[in-house]
């Protein structure tokens, strides 16, 4: 399994205020399966996670939105965390880094608040999608359709609930990028 991604690179977009297990566990098992990986973010430095409302670790962030593409990336992953989730939304950088890894169809594995920012770029409409369950009137109001599941796939996009599907989560995220990577 080690070397299952060698060669891909996944970018992870987030701002202060993002779940800490929704992006380090993601991180990890990517890495694991061998996969570089890059936090992207508005600022360069570091940015602080959270465990629910407790402060957490601060991670550092490998490279800012307005110098990095989606051209770059094979997947993009989305952390949740309200306060991250909330803030990330109305970055236009964040949105059309989302819309342009969406167009030319790259995995976007979105977890808990993080659905928020798919919404804001408009790439829900249509789409079936799960989320933390307080976000569900934005996915019906955004054109998509809410279900309550542990990990759901439509198309290129995945999405999961809450930290507790992250297991689920990251073994979709690497089962689609091992096809795609095999293709």
């Amino acid at each position: 399994m080690a070397s299952t991604l060698n060669g891909c690179k996944v970018a992870v977009l987030a701002v202060d205020g993002f779940e800490q297990a929704e992006l380090a566990e993601p991180k990890r098992a990517l890495a694991q399966a061998g996969a570089t990986v890059h936090v992207i973010s508005a600022k360069p430095g570091k940015i602080q996670g959270f465990k629910h409302v407790d402060k957490g670790d601060a991670v550092e962030v490998d490279t800012t939105f307005d110098q990095a593409r989606a051209d770059d990336y094979d997947a993009v992953v989305l952390p949740g965390g309200v306060v991250n989730g909330d803030a990330i939304r109305l970055l236009p950088q964040a949105q059309a880094f989302v819309k342009a890894a969406d167009n030319a169809g790259k995995p976007i594995a979105v977890i808990c608040h993080g659905t928020w920012l798919p919404v804001s770029a408009g790439i829900i409409k249509g789409r079936t999608v799960t989320s933390w369950p307080s976000l569900q009137d934005d996915i019906r109001n955004a054109g998509g359709t809410w279900i309550d599941q542990e990990v759901v796939e439509d198309g290129n996009l995945i999405s999961s609930r809450k930290p507790d599907d992250l297991p689920a989560f990251n073994r979709t995220l690497i089962a689609q990028l091992s096809k795609r990577k095999a293709a």
